[in-house]
């Protein structure tokens, strides 16, 4: 890493929901806070979900988010990397965000190193145990078969149904709240430590689960030599407007604008 950069990570935008001026004001807020570190991050990682429905047509794309996509544009433009992971709510991005963003696009968790720290990073749905209706589903929507029959829906059609299937999920209509369930219940905890049990991460990066946390946890062999591994998720910008930083020494997760 260059002297006096950082790498910066968020997730879980949800651009779209509830209505369309909540999500002008939040994709607003998000701007600022790209124009507060752009002369700063050496690198971005946007975990995923940064629309809550997204669905690119061969040639169509959903309507609005360009103040977050020219923004985008404007840092990859200057020379600044920005990885985009596809979450759960925007897997049916294709070629038209990556090519016209200049983004680096991720489909699955990556393994990163900084400054001797190892990161595992990904937008955390589907993985650890249990859940398996949702495995089940997102092995439906991932299949070309169904973003096949999907794309012959006529735009109008397909995006309106999509956003009024938005507008019911919790997270549109507000009726959530999180909580850390315990190490022993919480499905990425679980995951991390699977993850560790096979190598040493020094950061275990993951949005998804909307709860901004920051959780030590056992560390593998040699503890002294390695630190301690941290599983960190990063929370959302729907009600927490948090992120994660690494300074090139230690992450740290903050939000914005408190």
């Amino acid at each position: 890493m260059q002297q006096g950069k950082k790498i910066y990570f968020a997730s879980d935008f949800h651009l779209g929901v509830p209505d369309y001026a909540s999500s002008l004001e939040r994709e607003k807020k998000i701007v600022r806070w790209l124009d507060s570190i752009k002369h700063y991050a050496e690198e971005i990682y946007l975990l995923g979900d940064v629309f809550d429905f997204w669905f690119e047509y061969k040639r169509a794309v959903p309507r609005g988010y360009v103040r977050l996509l020219g923004k985008i544009a404007e840092l990859t433009d200057s020379g600044i990397p920005v990885h985009w992971f596809t979450g759960n709510h925007d897997m049916w991005i294709f070629d038209y965000v990556p090519k016209e963003l200049n983004v680096i696009m991720h489909r699955s968790p990556i393994q990163k190193e900084y400054n001797g720290k190892k990161f595992y990073i990904a937008h955390g749905d589907g993985l650890g145990p249990g859940d398996h209706g949702y495995k089940f589903i997102k092995k439906i929507f991932a299949s070309r078969v169904c973003q096949w029959l999907f794309a012959r829906i006529h735009p109008n059609t397909g995006i309106r149904f999509a956003n009024y299937w938005s507008g019911k999920s919790r997270i549109a209509t507000g009726n959530y709240e999180e909580k850390y369930l315990g190490d022993e219940k919480e499905f990425l905890v679980m995951y991390s430590k699977e993850m560790l049990s096979k190598e040493h991460f020094d950061y275990l990066i993951f949005g998804h689960r909307h709860l901004p946390l920051d959780v030590s946890l056992t560390p593998n062999p040699s503890p002294k030599e390695r630190g301690t591994p941290r599983y960190i998720n990063l929370g959302d910008w729907v009600k927490y407007f948090t992120y994660a930083v690494f300074d090139g020494n230690d992450l740290s997760l903050l939000k914005f604008e408190s």
